[in-house]
C-alpha cells in the first residue's frame, strides 16, 4: 500500500500512476510537442545535449531530433547539436557512437573536457587541507559533470541554442545528479517518467535492444571506474520504479530511498534566499 509520503512525492515528481500499456506513441508525440513548443517560445534555434552512450540521452536525444525535423517540415528554423564530452578516453565509446547512429543528429560536435577538469582540479588549493583520495575523486567527479555543461552552454551561446538535460524521476528521487552539471538545463523532457518508462520509450522510438536495457552508470569516479547507477544507490531501479508507481516495497528500500529523498532536498530546490523583510 502506497503511504503518504510515498503519493506525495509521486505528485511532487510527476509521476503518471495509471500509466496505461500501449501509451508510448502517445508520450513520444506529446514531449516531442513539449520541446517543440519550449524552443519556439524561447526564440532560439538549437537543441543542445550531450551523448553520453546511455538510454536517457540516447532517448532524449532522438526525441530532439524528431522535434526539429517536425518543426523544419513546418518552415521553422531548428536544429539539433548532439555533443559528446569524453574525460581523456570514454570506456564505452562504442556504446556512444552507437547512441548517435541511431538519434541521427543534425550535427555532432566533440569537446574533450580532460584538460579543463585536469587544470581546474591542479588550481585548486586550500591552506592547512590535505584531502583524501576518496575526497579528491568525488570533487573531481562532480566537476567532470559541470565542465560537460558549461561546454554544453558554451555552443548553445554560440548556435542560439537551448541545453537538454536528461533527468527523469527514479534519478530525481534519489538526488543521482550533480547540482549545477548535469541537473542544470533549459528543458528536460524526460522528467516525470520511471526508468522503465524511459526504457519503454526508447524501444517504441526503436532504439537498438543493447542500448536500451544497458546497465546505467554515471561513470564519474576513477577509483571505482565504471561503477553501476545501482550499486552507488543500495537498490535497484526496478524497486525505486515500484516506489514512484506506489506499489509496495520492502521497509528497508523505501527507508533507503526517503532518506536518500530527503538529503538531496537541496539539490530540487532553488537557492535559499531570506524572508521578505
Amino acid at each position: 500500500m502506497s503511504t503518504a509520503l510515498q503519493a506525495d512525492i509521486a505528485r511532487e515528481l510527476g509521476i503518471n500512476q495509471q500509466w496505461p500499456a500501449g501509451s508510448e506513441a502517445r508520450e513520444v508525440a506529446r514531449r516531442t510537442a513539449f520541446i517543440q513548443q519550449v524552443l519556439q517560445d524561447s526564440g532560439c534555434k538549437t537543441l543542445v545535449l550531450g551523448i553520453s552512450g546511455g538510454v536517457d540521452s540516447l532517448t532524449a536525444g532522438r526525441l530532439c531530433q524528431l522535434a526539429v525535423e517536425q518543426l523544419r517540415e513546418q518552415g521553422h528554423d531548428a536544429r539539433f547539436i548532439a555533443v559528446r564530452l569524453p574525460y581523456r578516453t570514454q570506456a564505452d565509446e562504442r556504446d556512444a557512437q552507437a547512441s548517435l547512429d541511431f538519434i541521427g543528429p543534425d550535427l555532432i560536435t566533440t569537446s574533450n573536457i580532460a584538460e579543463g577538469v585536469d587544470g581546474l582540479m591542479a588550481a585548486i588549493s586550500i591552506e592547512g587541507l590535505q584531502p583524501t583520495p576518496e575526497q579528491v575523486d568525488f570533487a573531481k567527479g562532480n566537476v567532470k559533470a559541470r565542465a560537460r555543461m558549461v561546454a554544453q552552454y558554451a555552443i548553445a551561446n554560440f548556435t542560439n541554442g537551448l541545453v537538454v538535460g536528461t533527468d527523469h524521476a527514479a534519478e530525481a528521487l534519489m538526488g543521482f545528479f550533480t547540482k549545477f552539471g548535469d541537473g542544470a538545463c533549459d528543458l528536460a523532457p524526460l522528467s516525470g517518467l520511471t526508468k522503465s518508462q524511459v526504457r519503454l520509450l526508447a524501444d517504441a522510438l526503436g532504439a537498438p535492444a543493447h542500448l536500451v536495457h544497458k546497465a546505467p552508470t554515471a561513470d564519474l569516479e576513477e577509483l571505482q571506474p565504471g561503477k553501476l547507477d545501482e550499486v552507488a544507490y543500495g537498490c535497484s531501479y526496478a524497486e525505486i520504479d515500484a516506489y514512484l508507481m506506489g506499489e509496495e516495497v520492502v521497509p528497508a528500500t523505501r527507508a533507503l530511498i526517503e532518506d536518500a529523498y530527503r538529503r538531496t532536498a537541496h539539490k530540487r530546490a532553488l537557492p535559499c534566499v531570506p524572508d521578505a523583510a
